[in-house]
This record gives structure tokens, C-alpha cells and sequence, in this order.
């Protein structure tokens, strides 16, 4: 048994390190994993996830599982690039790529953001209508400021602690609201490992399944991964960055895994025994108050805000990590190029939000830039980590590498079907 788990770890260690975690000092390590989890518990996650639940019960709670895993050999290798080079994805395009490609794929990447940015900021808009009745277009300015205020007056290390804050308040309320309904545990434990294909549901698992990987988390968790690092030059301190970032992601990941398989068990005991279809989410207001009580839907809404806030932020300070690779240049708000990047995603997108009159289309189309885009992300990290020049000994084996390869292309066909089916 020894030797299989090994095995398994060196899949994802290309170090081949072993991990000796003592006492709980991995608690210190636990941070820049939930900042990536928020990406994966977004607005539009939830949308999909309550679309998934509501048509079609527990059956699909497997998309969650397999999306999990997919993102958490993802963003483990990316987190690997932060810590063996001291380079973020971004600076990395820049070192080792020619200027002329570098510049295409991030200003690429830079538009993506912005599309994310728009997609978050109007989840919080849509939170701030259901809580307190506030038009959308003053919803999004009133999360853009509060976004803005966080990001240019606190250090990353309180951002850090804010985000696990947040993500916490999103956690008690699931727990809180799966307390109201009632949950078939038999049927979910066998739904989220055994793929099923109910008619019609081939769209809402391209969703789930192609969004649950997004381009500035990728960029994201290269940079924050190395809040943790002392000293590169020392060998001992890189392996124990290595195994403390593996714990920290898988332990992020799972969180984000809970919290989205929570969405989908709700729906399921809720709106698909009603057999209500939510088709947005402010319907899930007026939905869930006959079903499950006035306080049920006031915790969701305010889950909602604050998942729409905190990955506002984390898409704020992926675009910021970004716009500073151009320049070789870490994530730093004090810095300008930093900070110009992060104005230029959130601002964008708030202006984005002021001129299109349907905000439902607004996210269709912002998924639909991300889906062009990510593919150039992916492929990207996957060549930068399995480069010898880059990385060195801690490069990609070429398990690891084809392993990786081929989630890219799962993934990639996932948003290329999902594309073509917005204009069917």
C-alpha cells in the first residue's frame, strides 16, 4: 500500500518529494488554495449548478467530481511553476517566450479577465437586487467600490484572510440551507461516482465542466502560491513548498467540491422534486421561500454576495498579476503596473455592464471570450512546466506531462462545444 501511494504522489510531484507535514504547521501553508477555490465557486458556477440540480437531481452531482479532479492537477502544476521558478505564469510568458507571442497571449489573457471581472461584479449586482431590491447597474458600482477599496488599501496577506472569511460564510450557509431540505445521502454518494447522461443535459455538463477551469485562476495561483516562499536558492525550502502546496490545494479544492455539490443537492430536495426549472438566479428568491422558509432565501442571497465579492477580487488581482508580467514584474498593489492592471479589468467590465441592457447575455458572452481564450492559457502553462530551461529538475515528467495534455484537450473540446451550442 505504501509503495501504490507513492506512486500516486509522484504523479503529481515531479520532484519526488515525500511529504513529513509536522504538527500543524501546515495550517500556515493554508491560503492560497482558497483564493483559487473562489473562481471555482463563482456566479456562474451557480448558475449551472442549480440549472444541474433542478432538471435533473442528483445525477449529474458526478461533473463535480471529475472537474475537481481536473482542476486540482491543474492548478498543482501551475502552483509548481510559482514555486520553482519565482516567476508567475505571466512573468514566465515574458522571460521565456518571444516578445511578440508573450504580448499576444497575455494581452489575450488580460481580455479574459475582463470577462470574468464582468461576470462576478454582476453575480454581486444580482445578490444586492434579491437582499435589497437594488437596480443591477448600482449593484455593480456599489461592488465594484467595495472591491476596490479591499484591493488598494489592504496587503495580500489580509486580502488572503478575507477571501477564507468569505469562503467560510459561503460553507455555513450551504450547511445551514441543506439543514431545511431534505437530502437522499444513498442516491448523492452514488450520483458523484457514476457518470450518467440524462436526455438533454449534455449542455449543462459542457458548462459545468468547461467553466469549472478558468484562465486568471491559472495565472492567480502561480503568483499568490509564492507568499509562502523564503528562499529559492535553498533546495530544502522549494520541497517543502512543494508538499506543503499540494496539501493546500487538495484541501481548497475539496472546499470548492463541497460547496458546489451543496448547490446541487439543494436544488435537487428543492426545485427538481417540485419540478420548478430556475432558469436565473433571481428566481431562486421567489423559488425557495414557499419551499424552505423567508430565512432560507435572505442566507442564499447573501452567500451569493459574498461569492460574487471575493471572486471580483481574485479576478482583480489575476488582471493585476498579469498586467505586471508584462513588465517582469510581480503582483505588488503599491506598484503601478500592478494596480493599473486590476482598474483596467474591473473598470472595463463595470463599463462593460453599463451598456448592455440584458445582464443574463452579458454573462453568455463574457463565457464565450473565456472559452476562446483558455485553451491559450492551458496549453501555455502545460509547455512553460514540462521546459527543462524553465523549470529544471522540478519539470514535468512525461507522465505528468501527457497527463496534463490531455485534460487540456478535454477541456479545450468542452468550451468549444459549449461555444457552438450558445448559437444553436
Amino acid at each position: 500500500m505504501a509503495n501504490l501511494m507513492n506512486k500516486i504522489w509522484s504523479i503529481f510531484d515531479p520532484g519526488k518529494h515525500r511529504p513529513r507535514l509536522g504538527g500543524l504547521e501546515i495550517l500556515r501553508y493554508i491560503g492560497p488554495g482558497l483564493l483559487v477555490t473562489v473562481g471555482f465557486i463563482d456566479p456562474g458556477n451557480w448558475a449551472s449548478n442549480l440549472a444541474a440540480g433542478g432538471e435533473y437531481g442528483y445525477s449529474l452531482l458526478w461533473m463535480v467530481t471529475l472537474s475537481t479532479i481536473m482542476l486540482i492537477v491543474l492548478q498543482h502544476n501551475v502552483a509548481h511553476l510559482g514555486i520553482a521558478t519565482g516567476l508567475c505564469l505571466s512573468e514566465a510568458a515574458t522571460t521565456y517566450l518571444k516578445p511578440a507571442a508573450s504580448k499576444v497571449i497575455l494581452s489575450s489573457a488580460v481580455l479574459a479577465s475582463i470577462s470574468t471581472s464582468l461576470a462576478e461584479i454582476l453575480g454581486g449586482a444580482i445578490a444586492l437586487q434579491m437582499l435589497f431590491g437594488v437596480p443591477v447597474r448600482i449593484g455593480s458600482l456599489l461592488v465594484l467600490a467595495f472591491v476596490l477599496i479591499m484591493l488598494l488599501t489592504n496587503s495580500y496577506r489580509l486580502i488572503e484572510k478575507w477571501i477564507i472569511a468569505f469562503v467560510s460564510i459561503i460553507g455555513l450557509s450551504f450547511i445551514y440551507e441543506l439543514s431545511l431540505a431534505t437530502i437522499d445521502w444513498p442516491a448523492a454518494a452514488r450520483a458523484w461516482v457514476t457518470p450518467s447522461f440524462p436526455e438533454g443535459s449534455i449542455v449543462i455538463i459542457m458548462s459545468v465542466l468547461g467553466a469549472v477551469v478558468m484562465p486568471h485562476n491559472l495565472f492567480l495561483h502561480s503568483e499568490v502560491i509564492q507568499s509562502r516562499q523564503w528562499n529559492l536558492n535553498d533546495e530544502r525550502v522549494i520541497r517543502k513548498q512543494l508538499r506543503y502546496e499540494y496539501v493546500d490545494t487538495i484541501f481548497s479544492m475539496l472546499v470548492g467540491w463541497a460547496i458546489n455539490s451543496a448547490m446541487i443537492l439543494l436544488a435537487a430536495a428543492t426545485f427538481y422534486v417540485s419540478r420548478t426549472p430556475v432558469e436565473e438566479l433571481q428566481q431562486a428568491d421567489s423559488l425557495l421561500r414557499p419551499l424552505l422558509g423567508n430565512n432560507a432565501t435572505v442566507i442564499f442571497a447573501v452567500a451569493l454576495l459574498f461569492a460574487g465579492i471575493a471572486s471580483t477580487i481574485t479576478s482583480g488581482m489575476a488582471a493585476g498579476s498579469i498586467f505586471a508580467g508584462f513588465f517582469r514584474e510581480p503582483y505588488d498593489i503599491k506598484d503601478s503596473h500592478s494596480r493599473l492592471g486590476v482598474l483596467l479589468s474591473l473598470v472595463a467590465a463595470f463599463l462593460i455592464i453599463l451598456l448592455i441592457e440584458d445582464p443574463f447575455r452579458g454573462l453568455i458572452y463574457s463565457q464565450m471570450a473565456l472559452s476562446v481564450q483558455l485553451p491559450i492559457t492551458v496549453f501555455l502553462q502545460v509547455y512553460l512546466t514540462s521546459s527543462e530551461r524553465v523549470m529544471g529538475k522540478y519539470r514535468n515528467s512525461t507522465f505528468t506531462k501527457y497527463l496534463l495534455y490531455a485534460i487540456g484537450v478535454v477541456v479545450t473540446a468542452l468550451n468549444v462545444m459549449l461555444l457552438v451550442s450558445l448559437f444553436r
